[in-house]
């Protein structure tokens, strides 16, 4: 079977319009503007009302991603939507194919947490480079404000809402250059939005758990340890893959979860400063939406032009992490 290159052509974000920044946080729970933000580098976080629904969102970004890849709703072939707070526990992605028009996708959803975009530009890509699919969009897109306990000052100011979305299409070239993806699964305690069942008496023999999920729970000192030293090592194995150095790098677009995290990450990578893209403040921690959110918002300002190389790494929950290289555009 000849393999099929891939193109990532278009980018799309959506994010709430209400807007809860650190001085009216700090009016829920014990902290400071100049705490949060030379910590975490977060100003301001985007949440959903209640009327929100994250297939909407999620189908706004993908509306403005499909405009820009130049291509009609019904020429899309697959939608991977990577989220972990989707409307249904059956899924959304379906949803989003609807709201969208995309007649002829099939659709499904994929839970990776924050690293479910970079897990989803993966798997949207062997669609691709098997000759099966030639149009696949991806959307990361979480509503982790639903899930977060408002008490919890650890957690509570970490994170946002949002949706981002880009569309991949076959291509002569192969613009996807290299990938590494990881698991680890005795570190899951470290950061999980668990669920809990009630116990629940059907009959006096029989006894179920009635389902409940808990808000979030993390361990900060855990997790900036681990994506501190692993980040740097799985970014290194994807620009192995792809015959490239750091050096080569036009672009570093890491998962939007801490400012510390992204310059240390660069430090390690010998990455400057000018080179690694934030957009943290204003959004906070968006989990699978913070990369493509991040790159939407530096495609359309013009910073990324095309053949630009960007080296995006997502970690998280699950403990999951994974770093894929490619070339923007056609």
């Amino acid at each position: 079977m000849t393999t099929t290159g891939i193109a990532i052509t278009g980018s799309g974000a959506a994010t709430p319009s209400v807007l809860l920044d650190n001085h009216q946080l700090s009016q829920l729970v014990e902290t400071s503007d100049e705490w949060i933000s030379s910590r975490t580098g977060i100003r301001q976080r985007g949440l959903a009302t209640t009327e929100v629904r994250l297939s909407q969102m999620a189908a706004s970004a993908c509306q403005n991603a499909i405009a820009m890849a130049g291509v009609q709703p019904t020429d899309i072939d697959l939608i991977i939507l990577a989220t972990s707070t989707a409307d249904d526990l059956f899924g959304s992605a379906s949803q989003i194919q609807a709201q969208i028009g995309a007649t002829k996708a099939v659709a499904f959803d994929l839970t990776a947490a924050c690293s479910g975009f970079v897990f989803g530009l993966v798997t949207a890509s062997q669609f691709i480079r098997n000759g099966v699919y030639k149009n696949v969009l991806l959307v990361g897109a979480d509503i982790l404000s639903r899930w977060v306990d408002w008490s919890d000052r650890r957690t509570c100011i970490l994170f946002g809402d949002g949706a981002g979305a880009v569309v991949l299409q076959a291509s002569d070239r192969d613009n996807l250059l290299g990938f590494e993806l990881k698991s680890d699964g005795s570190l899951n305690s470290s950061l999980n939005l668990a669920c809990q069942p009630e116990p629940k008496a059907l009959t006096p023999e029989i006894t179920i758990g009635q389902g409940k999920y808990l808000p979030i729970t993390m361990n900060g000192q855990d997790i900036y340890r681990f994506a501190v030293k692993k980040v740097p090592e799985v970014v290194e194995k994807a620009l192995f893959h792809s015959g490239l150095t750091a050096a080569d790098v036009d672009w570093l677009i890491l998962h939007q979860a801490n400012q510390r995290i992204l310059d240390a990450v660069a430090q390690r990578l010998k990455i400057p400063p000018h080179k690694v893209i934030s957009n943290l403040a204003n959004y906070g921690n968006t989990s699978a939406a913070s990369i493509p959110l991040a790159l939407d918002e530096v495609v359309r300002s013009g910073k990324i032009q095309s053949g630009d190389i960007i080296a995006t790494a997502g970690f998280g929950a699950g403990l999951t992490w994974g770093s894929a290289i490619f070339k923007w555009g056609n």
